[in-house]
């Protein structure tokens, strides 16, 4: 009886680390043998101020951060686009941009762009030509925030 005991023992045994932090023993073995799982989360549809343009997207993690990607579409006419302004906070406190025009109205444009590790992201879309924003954006619309 004791050494049957002894052996469920030691199947249970934790360790115990500073803060209460709990940890399973088998904790190396575990994570040598786990495989990566990405996750995804859906946001938009975002919309000009004049709904001429609009984007829908994406966040999906990789194994080297997040990628923010989506499709950006233009119903506004002749020589005018549309554009989205995608900004997301580095975990680092840093603030970075990227932005993404389409000036077909036949198909949408598909953007992507990877973040790295961030704490939240935001995006907006607005109006233009082909070389700038001119007007008619959005407010800037939270796609992601790390959790939740």
């Amino acid at each position: 009886m004791r050494s049957g005991l002894r052996v469920l023992l030691g199947l249970t045994t934790t360790v115990t680390l500073g803060g209460g932090i709990v940890v399973p023993a088998f904790t190396a073995s575990a994570s040598a043998s786990s495989t990566y799982a990405a996750e995804t989360w859906h946001w938009g549809p975002t919309a000009s101020t004049d709904y001429k343009g609009w984007a829908t997207g994406k966040i999906r993690s990789t194994s080297s951060g997040l990628r923010v990607s989506g499709d950006l579409y233009d119903a506004g006419g002749a020589r005018t686009c549309s554009w989205v302004k995608i900004k997301w906070l580095t975990d680092h406190g840093r603030y970075r941009t990227a932005t993404f025009k389409n000036c077909s109205q036949s198909t949408p444009r598909a953007f992507s762009v990877n973040t790295g590790y961030m704490l939240s992201a935001e995006a907006k879309v607005c109006r233009g030509t082909s070389t700038r924003i001119t007007g008619k954006c959005s407010g800037w619309e939270g796609v992601w925030s790390q959790g939740g």
